[in-house]
């Protein structure tokens, strides 16, 4: 499996724990940045990874911030992105099962290491359940095509 990583400086060491568990996990990891404590966007990572799970470069996705929201909000904004903002190994799982969501977003100033390997383990290790829950996807998905397309690649 392939996932695509990013964060900005204050996600940075909850990027790199989460880069540690995916290699424990044998998944093969794209860290698109950042890789410093410099202040920086974290929009530019979000949309990074999130073209690359949207154009099937990546299988999933993994975003951090200092909490998050900024991430998931902002990789939302990509069509075919289900992000989903996860504070524990059960919101996780339910994000997988039920949502099939293809992006993990959480917050470094939110979780600890421990709790950052269980949310990861538990996102990657849960496949989406289907059922009832495609019919609502789709749903989704008709919404999506109201929206322009995202940028071209590079942007």
């Amino acid at each position: 499996m392939k996932v695509a990583v990013g964060s900005d400086h204050a996600g940075l060491p909850a990027k790199l724990r989460a880069v540690e568990t995916l290699k424990q996990l044998g998944c093969e990891v794209e860290d698109v940045g950042t890789n410093g404590d410099a202040s920086c966007d974290y929009p530019d990572y979000a949309v990074e990874v999130a073209h690359r799970v949207a154009t099937r470069r990546a299988d999933l996705g993994v975003l951090c911030c200092g909490t998050g929201i900024g991430m998931s909000i902002t990789a939302n904004k990509v069509p075919g992105i289900r992000a989903a903002l996860c504070h524990s190994d059960f919101t996780a799982e339910m994000a997988r099962r039920h949502n099939d969501a293809n992006v993990l977003c959480f917050g470094g100033r939110v979780l600890d290491e421990r709790m950052i390997d269980q949310v990861v383990r538990r996102f990657v290790g849960t496949p989406f359940d289907g059922g009832r829950h495609t019919r609502r996807l789709r749903k989704i998905a008709d919404l999506e095509r109201l929206l322009p397309p995202p940028p071209p690649e590079g942007h």
